[in-house]
């Protein structure tokens, strides 16, 4: 079966986040009343598997071999069949 997954990586908490910071410091210097801003990623990414499980199973190793860095990373992702 086909599958297309959209997968999501933030910074965890603690984690310094310049991109967000710099970010907020601009929305800010426009006008806008934000406290924080947080940079995440997004992957999209279509395979093959046997089964759902196999894909969340493969999706998930994939995040955390390549897509992510599991020390500073938290990651999620949405799942669907292709035809």
């Amino acid at each position: 079966m086909k599958y297309h997954a959209k997968v999501y990586v933030s910074l965890k908490k603690g984690y310094s986040d310049p991109e967000g910071e710099a970010t907020a410091s601009a929305l800010q210097g426009l006008g806008y009343s934000v406290s924080e801003v947080r940079s995440s990623k997004a992957y999209e990414v279509s395979f093959e598997a046997e089964t759902r499980e196999d894909a969340e199973a493969t999706l998930d190793e994939m995040c955390r071999r390549l897509l992510t860095n599991p020390t500073k990373d938290d990651y999620s992702f949405e799942l669907s069949e292709t035809r």
